[in-house]
């Protein structure tokens, strides 16, 4: 008489890297960031290692940093949010339109703004889960409506502040300097750690990347995968209200169609960040750097004197780069190569018992 088969098959040793490779994949782009910061320096001695460089960078990269972390939340959830860009066009423009034709102190029409798009990311996220649509079509649906109320707030025209201008107070959300460095910078930081600290420390973010990772074992282990989705949606909402604040302060002008040249950089920062610090899995320090690759090289290509549609063919390549390297990362943490010791554990589904139920457990 044989035994009977185990219940799973046995599994094979993965391969491992050495450690050595494996640091090289994690912060390949930080040396990268150095490399290209290194070569621009030597080839534009006189213009790109400067101070003005430094700042430019810290400042005008801002608002697409706080975006990239922004398109991140929901790429944990395995979803994409394609209304972003559209949010950011409605975000900064009720900040201005609430402020110059409706005369509101401007605090209270950031709050507003801020809590408007919570609400919208809300939205995005019942109708994804809820509505069982896919993201790519629901975001996209609900993004060209913000568009469309976009279009209806302005009147299709810009929006000017009187001879007075803006209250230096707001413009001072953008226009600050702490510690001699542009205030934007400091921001950004600070969503990062707070994006890390929720991801990486708190359990609400182990969730989140096991509902990326597997929804079905999520579901088995009783995490309510629907509400931490909208959860995602929710943030990701909350921080694009947050970035129109400050495109409003940095643009001072209500433009309508501005928030669609961001959609493409913040999607590119997000998926080429989950290829660094950790590898195959979306993370906000990753995101950080990648938005810093891309600014140092569009900042030198801009000083060799580049002509512009260098600008959308360079994001264009890195995309397509980013979602190869993200897959292939992605791939290789599911079969168990560079796993992370820290990585969310997906347990596995009890086996089929001949009669119809589990194992260990009466029909």
């Amino acid at each position: 008489m044989t035994a009977p088969p185990p219940p799973f098959p046995p599994r094979s040793r993965p391969h491992r890297r050495s450690p050595a490779w494996h640091l090289v994949g994690a912060y390949g782009l930080v040396v990268l960031t150095a490399l290209l910061f290194l070569v621009f320096s030597l080839t534009l001695p006189h213009t790109f290692p400067t101070r003005d460089t430094v700042d430019s960078i810290l400042s005008t990269q801002a608002i697409p940093a706080v975006l990239a972390l922004a398109a991140m939340v929901p790429v944990v959830t395995g979803s994409f949010d394609l209304s972003l860009g559209y949010g950011l066009g409605l975000a900064h423009v009720m900040v201005l339109h609430l402020v110059v034709n409706h005369g509101w102190p401007w605090p209270w029409a950031c709050l507003v703004v801020i809590a408007g798009g919570a609400v919208v990311g809300v939205l995005n996220g019942v109708v994804v889960e809820f509505g069982r649509i896919d993201s790519f079509i629901a975001t996209l649906g609900t993004g060209s409506m913000l568009y469309a109320v976009t279009g209806w707030v302005t009147g299709g025209g810009r929006i000017v502040p009187g001879p007075h201008g803006l209250p230096a107070a707001f413009t001072g959300l953008y226009d600050s300097r702490v510690l001699g460095l542009p205030l934007p910078a400091f921001y950004v930081l600070a969503l990062a750690v707070a994006l890390w600290v929720v991801l990486e420390r708190l359990p609400l973010g182990r969730c989140l990347y096991v509902i990326g990772a597997n929804p079905r074992a999520a579901e088995l282990v009783g995490i309510p995968t629907r509400r931490y989705t909208v959860y995602a949606f929710a943030a990701s909402g909350l921080i694009v209200g947050c970035a129109g604040v400050l495109l409003a302060a940095q643009q001072e002008i209500g433009n309508p169609s501005v928030g669609l040249d961001y959609l493409l950089p913040a999607f590119t920062g997000a998926l080429l960040g989950s290829t660094a610090i950790k590898p195959g899995r979306p993370n906000a320090l990753g995101t950080v750097v990648a938005v810093a690759v891309l600014a140092v090289g569009l900042t030198g290509i801009g000083q060799m004197g580049a002509d512009f549609w260098t600008i959308p063919l360079f994001y264009g390549g890195t995309l397509l780069l980013a979602v190869g390297l993200a897959g292939y990362s992605a791939r290789r943490l599911r079969t168990g190569a560079d796993a992370p010791r820290d990585a969310p554990a997906v347990p596995r589904p009890p086996p089929s018992a001949p009669g119809g139920g589990t194992a260990g457990t009466t029909p």
